[in-house]
């Protein structure tokens, strides 16, 4: 059994990535970020331009449009960030190992909604980016 712990290379903290990420414009080297819903998540990835030996690195967004205050949106990034990383080794693990992707989850609910129903949509979002990979 692999270790469980999330490592700093597996987040993903470069803007440079990030704005890349949610880019709008299609430049002709770069494939267009792809995008699934699965209530109450949303995941966009792109294939990443590092040289990490992390296969996904992601980030986590609860806007503040939707949860106005800030322990509810840190509470619910927690639920996210622990529904990741007890669920990532299942699918990482049938991605290509050459493949490296960067991975945003952003919150789309109006309301706290309870661990197991983040952990669904977890689930089947990873089942997506694993098989689009």
């Amino acid at each position: 059994m692999q270790g469980l712990r999330l490592y700093k290379k597996e987040k993903l903290c470069s803007v440079t990535a990030i704005e890349r990420l949610f880019s709008h414009h299609t430049a002709t080297d770069t494939p267009a970020p792809r995008s699934a819903i699965a209530y109450p998540l949303r995941a966009v990835w792109a294939p990443a331009r590092r040289s990490s030996d992390a296969p996904l690195a992601f980030l986590i967004s609860v806007p503040k449009r939707r949860l106005r205050h800030a322990v509810q949106r840190v509470l619910m990034r927690r639920r996210i960030r622990e529904a990741y990383r007890l669920n990532r080794h299942t699918y990482t693990a049938e991605m290509d190992c050459n493949t490296r992707l960067d991975v945003a989850f952003i919150y789309v609910a109006s309301e706290t909604l309870p661990y197991s129903t983040v952990e669904k949509a977890m689930i089947k979002l990873l089942k997506n980016i694993s098989h689009d990979s």
